[in-house]
C-alpha cells in the first residue's frame, strides 16, 4: 500500500488549491442531507410497525435495516466495479446528474410501497426499502465528497459537518412526523397494519420527483470533474482501508442503537413507554446528532477562537429549544383542535415537558467540555467522543431503569461527528480518487444493514435486548481506534494530529 502526502501537497481541484468556497452550491446541496435523513429514519418507526403488523421476531424485523443498508453496499459496489473497469462515473455524469439519477432511483422505490402494502407483503416492502437504499447510495456517493470540495481541504470536516447537521433536523422532526402519521393519522381501524405507510411513502415518492426536476435544471459548478481514472488506485491506501471499516463499523453501531430504542424503552425494566412515547425520544436521539454536528461544524472550522467559544454555547442551546418544541408538539391533535386550542396545548406540555428535558442538559454540558478537549482536531475529537459512546453503552448494559435509557438516548449527541470526521479523514489526500474513495466509503454503510440485525440475533438469543448493545459498543471502540490511530496509518504526516 502506498504512502501518500499531507491534503495541502496533493491538493489539485480549484477549490483546494485557492481555498475558494462555493457557499450558494453549499447551501443547495443541504436540502439532500436533509431530505435522506428525514426518510432515513422512518425505518426506526417501519421496524416496530411491521413486527406487530406481520408478527415478526426481532431478526426479521430487522431485516428492514438489512434491506436499507444492503441497498448501499450492492449499489455502492456496482459503482465501485464500474470506476475500475470504465472509469470514475461521476467524473463522466457530474456530480448533478448523479444526485438527479440517485433522486429517480429512490423515487422508484418508495412508490412501490403502494403495491407492498395493498398486497401486505412483507418482501415487496423489503424490496422497495432496497431500491430506496440504491437511490441513496448514489445520492451519498456523489454529494459527500461534492461538499468536502466546495471549499478548501482543510476544513472539508467542518463542512460536512455542517451538511450532516441538516440532514440531522431531519432525523430529528421525522420520528416525530413518522410516529405521527404511521401510527396515528393515516392508521384505521380493522385494516391491515402496513396500510398506514403507503400515503407518507407516495408523499415521498413525488417529493423526489421534484427535486429531480429541480437539479436537473440548477447550475452547479463542476469541480473536480473530468478526470476519468481507472483502476482501483483508492485501495493503496491504508487509511483509507481502514476508514471505510470505520464507516462501516459506526454506521452499523448508530442505526443498531436506533433501531433498538423504541423496543427497548418499552421493556418494563427500562422505562416501560409506548411505542407512540418511545418515538418522541428517537428524535431525541437523532436531536443530538443535530447538535453534536453543529458544533463540530463550529469547532472544526476556521473561525476567530472568540466566536467559535461563543457559538459553541449559542448553537447547542438553539438546538436544544428546537428538540424541546419538536417533542412537545401536540401531533395526536392536530385533527382535532383549533389553532388557538393547538398553541395552548404545545405550550402546557412544554411546560411539562421541561422535568424530563433537564435530565438531557448535562449531556450536552459534557459535549461541550470533550469538545475543547479535542482541540478542534477531526482524529482527536472522534476518538474522544467514540469513546465516550462506548462507556455510556457499557452503563446501559451494567445498569436499568432511567440511567440506561438517558444513557442509549444520549449516545446519539456523541456519535455526532462520527460520519463527517471519518468520512473527511478517509478522503483526505486521494486527490482525484475522491469519488472512487467515496464509493468505498458508501460501500461501508452495509454495516447498518448487518449489525442491527446480529444486535437481534444476540436479543432473541439471550432473551435480553439491553446485553445485545454489546455490538454497537465494539463498534464504536473500533471507530475510537481510528480517530486515535488508523487515520494516521500509512501517512507521511499526520495534517496537524
Amino acid at each position: 500500500m502506498a504512502s501518500i502526502p499531507s491534503a495541502s501537497a496533493t491538493a489539485k481541484s480549484s477549490t483546494s488549491g485557492n481555498g475558494r468556497a462555493y457557499r450558494g452550491s453549499f447551501a443547495i446541496m443541504t436540502s439532500l442531507f436533509f431530505l435522506w435523513g428525514f426518510m432515513t429514519v422512518f425505518n426506526d418507526i417501519l421496524i416496530p410497525r411491521f413486527k406487530e403488523a406481520f408478527t415478526l421476531s426481532y431478526f426479521q424485523a430487522m431485516l428492514v435495516q438489512f434491506a436499507f443498508f444492503g441497498a448501499y453496499f450492492v449499489g455502492s459496489l456496482i459503482y465501485f466495479i464500474i470506476s475500475i473497469t470504465t472509469g470514475d462515473p461521476i467524473a463522466k455524469l457530474g456530480y448533478k446528474n448523479g444526485v438527479v439519477l440517485g433522486l429517480l432511483i429512490s423515487a422508484t422505490g418508495a412508490g412501490l410501497f403502494w403495491p407492498a402494502a395493498n398486497h401486505a407483503s412483507y418482501p415487496m416492502f423489503l424490496m422497495a426499502l432496497f431500491i430506496v437504499g440504491l437511490g441513496f447510495a448514489m445520492l451519498q456517493i456523489a454529494a459527500n465528497p461534492y461538499v468536502t470540495i466546495l471549499g478548501p481541504e482543510k476544513t472539508a470536516s467542518s463542512r460536512l459537518n455542517l451538511a450532516q447537521g441538516f440532514n440531522s433536523i431531519g432525523t430529528t422532526i421525522g420520528p416525530i412526523v413518522g410516529g405521527f402519521l404511521i401510527y396515528q393519522y393515516f392508521a384505521k381501524t380493522g385494516a391491515h397494519g402496513a396500510d398506514s405507510v403507503k400515503l407518507p411513502y407516495l408523499m415521498f415518492s413525488i417529493v423526489f420527483v421534484v427535486l429531480a426536476v429541480i437539479f436537473f435544471f440548477i447550475h452547479l459548478p463542476h469541480i473536480g470533474e473530468g478526470q476519468i481514472e481507472r483502476g482501483a488506485g483508492a485501495l493503496k491506501y491504508p487509511h483509507v482501508v481502514l476508514g471505510v471499516i470505520a464507516i462501516f463499523m459506526y454506521v452499523g453501531g448508530e442505526v443498531s442503537v436506533g433501531s433498538a430504542i423504541i423496543n427497548f424503552l418499552g421493556q418494563p425494566n427500562i422505562a416501560g413507554l409506548t411505542a407512540v412515547e418511545a418515538s418522541k425520544y428517537v428524535s431525541l436521539y437523532w436531536g443530538g446528532l443535530m447538535i453534536g454536528r453543529f458544533m463540530g461544524a463550529v469547532e472544526l472550522s476556521e473561525m476567530r477562537k472568540a466566536n467559535r467559544q461563543i457559538m459553541l454555547i449559542v448553537i447547542p442551546l438553539l438546538a436544544y429549544l428546537l428538540l424541546w418544541a419538536a417533542k412537545s408538539c401536540p401531533m395526536e391533535a392536530l385533527q382535532s383542535k383549533s389553532p388557538g386550542d393547538l398553541l395552548t396545548l404545545w405550550r402546557q406540555q412544554f411546560q411539562a415537558n421541561w422535568s424530563v428535558f433537564r435530565l438531557y442538559l448535562p449531556f450536552i454540558g459534557l459535549c461541550w467540555l470533550l469538545f475543547q478537549f479535542g482541540k478542534g482536531l477531526a482524529g482527536r475529537t472522534l476518538s474522544i467522543f467514540s469513546l465516550t459512546v462506548v462507556a455510556l453503552l457499557l452503563t446501559a448494559i451494567l445498569l436499568g431503569g432511567k440511567m440506561a435509557m438517558w444513557c442509549v438516548v444520549a449516545v446519539g449527541l456523541f456519535t455526532s461527528i462520527g460520519w463527517s470526521n471519518t468520512f473527511s479523514l478517509a478522503l483526505e489526500g486521494t486527490g482525484v480518487l475522491k469519488s472512487q474513495v467515496s464509493s468505498l466509503l458508501v460501500m461501508a454503510i452495509l454495516g447498518g444493514a448487518v449489525l442491527p440485525p446480529l444486535q437481534g440475533l444476540i436479543a432473541d438469543a439471550t432473551k435480553n435486548l439491553q446485553l445485545s448493545f454489546i455490538v454497537p459498543l465494539i463498534a464504536y471502540a473500533y471507530v475510537a481506534f481510528y480517530g486515535a490511530v488508523g487515520h494516521r496509518i500509512g501517512r507521511k504526516d499526520t495534517v496537524g494530529e
